[in-house]
């Protein structure tokens, strides 16, 4: 039996507790069936049951990280025979945790990050790797404690630096609710007649080329980056990319384009190029399903960038 989980994130105070007694005061998720509620994280606000839109919701706490297993976790549901679980999860567990502990049916149906605006940046500077952890995934990150005069496009960045498509919501004090409308020009101009990726806005190109593949179909592209070539790459082909960094430095990965250029042969591996070429979208044997692949006209050998690690500074 699937069993779909509502889960909250977000970092102690921040309104978790109250964002999960407001959703389940006026929404009722749990229709035909017992919600379990699992509490992992106990700030100063309490669950108000009384307050509910139904009655059959049964809260347990789990304090000790070591308590949140697989075996815990189904007795749990048994115990309360639930068919719906949500879970306000401790901010300094590692999400991955999570993920590895579910049991076999439980799937994420939604995530939501609650953030505190006054405080979430100063979370960012601190422990930047948690942040992103929370943010990567999500469905929705909700800023409570919004002043009308709030400097929005910090809080907005700070989203937009790790997810291109996540929504973003304004809980204002006043108690209206706002959603994010800022624009987010692109550091380089796609209806160029050759886009020009300059070295520090790679993460953001690369990034923009992943989510939103389609518009790129046909453009001319000239950009910096390291030969990557194996035994699993055809021949006539090698991977041209750069080093990205999210948060940290154990998330750095090797993030690179497949390339198709006649001359691929006499390139060598992790030397640097200039690459100019057109995009299309096809299948490839270094992906999974269709993506881009540049058909290379110029490859030019290159310096290293100051930065040989991208970013999204």
């Amino acid at each position: 039996m699937e069993i779909p989980v509502y889960l909250f994130t977000g970092f102690l105070e921040a309104g978790k507790t109250s964002f999960i007694q407001e959703t389940l005061s006026n929404q009722p998720l749990n229709e035909g069936g017992n919600t379990l509620l699992l509490v992992c994280e106990e700030g100063v606000e309490e669950y108000d049951p009384a307050a509910f839109s139904v009655p059959n919701v049964y809260c347990e706490v789990i304090e000790d990280e070591s308590d949140f297993n697989e075996e815990n976790l189904a007795a749990l549901l048994q115990k309360h025979d639930a068919r719906f679980v949500m879970i306000e999860y401790n901010g300094m567990w590692q999400l991955e945790m999570l993920y590895r502990n579910l049991p076999e049916g439980w799937f994420i149906y939604q995530e939501l990050f609650i953030c505190d605006s006054t405080t979430i940046l100063n979370y960012n500077t601190n422990m930047r790797s948690l942040v992103v952890d929370k943010l990567t995934s999500c469905d929705l990150v909700a800023f409570n404690r919004v002043e009308a005069d709030t400097d929005r496009m910090p809080l907005h960045k700070l989203v937009r630096g790790v997810s291109r498509t996540v929504r973003i919501l304004y809980d204002m004090t006043d108690g209206t609710i706002e959603y994010d409308n800022i624009e987010d020009p692109l550091p380089f101009d796609i209806n160029a007649d050759i886009i020009r990726i300059e070295d520090r806005d790679y993460a953001w190109w690369y990034r923009d080329i992943a989510e939103d593949t389609a518009k790129y179909e046909g453009k001319k592209v000239h950009f910096k980056g390291v030969v990557i070539k194996d035994e699993g790459i055809p021949k006539g082909s090698f991977i041209c990319g750069r080093h990205i960094m999210t948060c940290c430095a154990d998330d750095i990965q090797y993030s690179g384009i497949a390339c198709k250029w006649r001359n691929a042969e006499s390139l060598k591996t992790y030397k640097w190029v200039e690459v100019t070429g057109r995009i299309v979208i096809e299948k490839h044997k270094v992906y999974e399903a269709p993506g881009p692949v540049i058909k290379v006209t110029s490859v030019i050998p290159a310096s290293a960038p100051e930065d040989q690690v991208a970013t999204f500074s």
